[in-house]
């Protein structure tokens, strides 16, 4: 009898399933991840030289900084790191379970909607269709087609797939598996609540504070269920295959999941410090960015000391390597955002490149070492022959490495040069560096070192796609697929005995502290995925709401101001141009409370200022001066001759030209659909700008228009792009000093900043 029908034979009388694994879709995602991680690594590069060499962009709108850093940090975050994820969910899981993915067709739909998704985003960003909002920036259609895959095709099939699995126990990896999923669809619903004004448009429903609040909540939490919790989980399966070891610690591995579950969620609003944010909610945001030391660095030397007895290993074997330095890179980047956090480390740190440095400390180091790890593992496996060239593997890793501290070590001291240059006061109390320009051109050699950093970075990665090209090569003709048998779970099942207490002679509670710490209780949990499932909602919905709820319920959080109005209809169509060319990716607006940026900018910033911004525009960076008081600062045909050359009004400006906005038409046709979606979201427009947004818009464009001729400018821009910004920039920050109308003529009017129960008046026509 062959062992082929004793095998058959054994599975009929004791009840064993027969099943094959499907790596066809692990294959799938991981020419993905490398095709994207390609194209995200060369846009970086591009918008570096950018930073350096303006005129890169060849006079090209689609190719410009602002529209390209979104795609950048989309193609990098969702694209590369996402199907890296993808990669390893789906070959790590079937095998936890030791069960098929539950549907081929919703792996498949899962694959291909995720890559159209991809392209959409590909091909809506360059063309200024975005909704301005750090990671979030893709309009709603796409995010609707985001939600229907993580959720409908993706969680689907991965519960299922855990609900039929065949091994009682789920290993830690699946359960940030888990908390990723169930995060990941909290996250992105609750931030992308909009107001859609056509396929390709659409308002916050959430506005100024609360909108920013929301978003970084949103934002911070993304890198932490995004580049986070999944490569946790990737890091707790692959490392130990890869070096042949158990993970370090079980206890640890549960204390480390808890805790970071529970505590990540509550960090976000650390990004806001000094802003029109509750003072209440920074502290907190730092309070628990600070806590979140114990467990990132309970993971980091779990994941390290797994490789005790097989240090020797490291030096030869290209796989760990990666994972060694990775997880390295993973200890350093959450021991520096803890400190990033700290408000005053972060006063000087916030706008500038440190918080870039920090990122892509994270972002290259962790989760592309990470990938890049888990590739070389994979390779031979999912191609069912030899890696092509560990020589070329480990030439990678030196590339990789050599590539990073290029590119992170100049932005490091460019960020500390900026936040230095800004603050610096002379001893007679003045700016040390008046001229913001002053401090972009110091930074010009640094940025080009930055660039030189990231081609040597990008060259590893075309490495290991020759690697992942050869390798596939010499792919057998017909992969085999190898059958598994194992016998379904039982539907009944005992736990062991409750524990007793090993302690004698101490209190009753101490007692039970010991059987609880003994954690039976969780090896029950770990058998029972909807409990599990249930306990990490419980975990980041309580932690949210604590948040989310006084900062949306208490009305003092935002105080009103009585001079601040809606945007006028011409303003609205300028701020989507705005938002449109990514103009919130270089300034900032949001003037914090500090001496050096009230001298050079003005009066900070107050919460009821932004009560009307759909979405915030508070930036998080500054590659250029922050724009919240430009209002009035310069004059029509300033910025315009700005926007037509910026180097010619500002020596040694890095702002590349944006010529075409004064050529391309205004759309005025669509200004009634924007007046009427700020007015559904609460801005107290009265009936003629309701009925008649398009007259008004024209009027106050003519006006602006008139302006520029009379100042010797050009004549006929009455119905070009450029008014219409122009007009919105000219709005920026100056409601505050104006004079409230009061109800009674003989009364003095009280002072606008300190008038927090005033009415909003009605606008119309300003």
């Amino acid at each position: 009898m062959s062992a082929e029908t004793t095998l058959e034979n054994a599975t009929q009388d004791s009840n064993l399933e027969k099943f094959v694994y499907d790596d066809q879709i692990s294959r799938m995602f991981a020419l993905a991840t490398l095709v994207w991680g390609v194209v995200a690594f060369l846009v970086g590069i591009v918008i570096a030289t950018e930073l350096a060499f303006p005129s890169v962009n060849l006079g090209l709108d689609f190719i410009t900084f602002g529209r390209l850093r979104p795609l950048h940090t989309n193609a990098a975050i969702f694209a590369f790191a996402g199907n890296a994820i993808f990669t390893a969910v789906y070959y790590s899981t079937q095998r936890l379970c030791r069960a098929r993915m539950w549907s081929d067709m919703l792996s498949r739909l899962h694959f291909w909607g995720w890559q159209l998704i991809i392209l959409a985003a590909a091909l809506t960003l360059p063309l200024g269709i975005t909704q301005s909002k750090e990671y979030a920036e893709l309009e709603w259609p796409i995010d609707l087609a985001i939600a229907v895959v993580w959720v409908g095709f993706f969680g689907v099939n991965f519960f299922m797939t855990l609900a039929r699995r065949r091994e009682r126990h789920m290993y830690v990896a699946l359960w940030f598996y888990i908390a990723t999923i169930v995060t990941v669809a909290l996250l992105h619903v609750f931030n992308n609540l909009v107001v859609p004004i056509g396929l390709f448009k659409s308002y916050s429903v959430y506005a100024g504070v609360q909108d920013a609040f929301m978003q970084w909540w949103y934002g911070h939490n993304a890198v932490a269920f995004f580049l986070t919790t999944p490569f946790l989980g990737l890091m707790y399966y692959f490392l130990p295959k890869a070096a042949n070891r158990p993970i370090f610690s079980y206890k640890l591995s549960i204390l480390h999941f808890w805790s970071l579950v529970f505590i990540y969620i509550w960090a976000g609003p650390h990004h806001l410090h000094y802003t029109a944010l509750p003072q209440w909610a920074s502290t907190l945001g730092m309070l628990f960015s600070i806590m979140l030391w114990m467990p990132s660095w309970g993971g980091m030397i779990n994941g390290l000391l797994t490789l005790r007895g097989a240090w020797q290993k490291v030096t030869s074997d290209p796989v760990l390597k990666f994972f060694v330095v990775g997880i390295t890179f993973y200890g350093m980047s959450t021991f520096e955002g803890p400190v990033l956090s700290i408000k005053s480390v972060n006063a000087l740190s916030h706008y500038t490149d440190w918080t870039i440095a920090h990122v892509h400390a994270g972002a290259l180091g962790w989760n592309g070492f990470m990938t890049f790890g888990m590739m070389y593992w994979l390779l031979p496996r999912l191609f069912q022959t030899e890696l092509y060239s560990t020589r070329l593997a480990n030439l990678h890793f030196w590339l990789g490495t050599v590539g990073i501290l290029l590119y992170i070590f100049p932005i490091y001291v460019a960020g500390l040069t900026q936040g230095l240059m800004w603050r610096a006061i002379t001893d007679t109390g003045q700016l040390a560096y008046p001229n913001f320009v002053e401090t972009v051109r110091v930074l010009i050699p640094l940025y080009v070192i930055r660039a030189v950093g990231g081609v040597v970075y990008l060259s590893g990665a075309l490495l290991l796609s020759y690697n992942f090209f050869q390798t596939w090569k010499r792919r057998p003709a017909n992969y085999e697929e190898v059958e598994h048998y194992a016998p379904a779970l039982e539907p009944h099942y005992d736990d062991d005995p409750a524990p007793q207490s090993r302690l004698s002679g101490v209190l009753e509670v101490a007692k039970k502290l010991d059987v609880f710490e003994q954690l039976v209780w969780h090896r029950r949990w770990e058998r029972l995925p909807r409990l599990m499932t249930i306990w990490v909602i419980i975990a980041v919905v309580a932690a949210s709401l604590f948040e989310i709820i006084p900062t949306f319920l208490i009305r003092s959080n935002v105080p009103t101001i009585a001079t601040v109005t809606p945007y006028t209809p011409l303003e609205l169509a300028g701020r989507d141009i705005y938002v449109a060319e990514g103009c919130y990716n270089c300034h900032s607006q949001m003037i914090r409370p500090m001496l050096a940026e009230t001298k050079r900018y003005g009066e900070y910033s107050k919460p009821g200022e932004f009560v009307y911004d759909h979405p915030f525009q508070w930036g998080s960076r500054r590659i250029g001066p922050d724009l919240a008081r430009e209002g009035g600062k310069q004059s029509n045909l300033w910025h315009l001759i700005h926007f037509r050359d910026p180097e010619k009004m500002t020596k040694g400006s890095i702002m590349p030209p944006y010529p075409w906005l004064e050529k391309r038409k205004l759309n005025f046709k669509t200004i009634p659909d924007r007046v009427w979606a700020a007015s559904y979201l609460g801005a107290p427009y009265d009936k003629a700008a309701l009925s008649d947004s398009i007259t008004l818009a024209k009027q106050q464009a003519k006006a602006i228009a008139d302006d520029i001729e009379r100042q010797k400018g050009p004549s006929g821009l009455e119905d070009k792009q450029v008014v219409a910004l122009i007009a919105y920039l000219q709005r920026l920050g100056t409601d505050l000093f104006k004079t409230p109308k009061s109800p009674n003529p003989s009364a003095e009017p009280a002072p606008a900043a300190d008038n927090k129960t005033a009415r909003a008046e009605p606008a119309s026509t300003r």
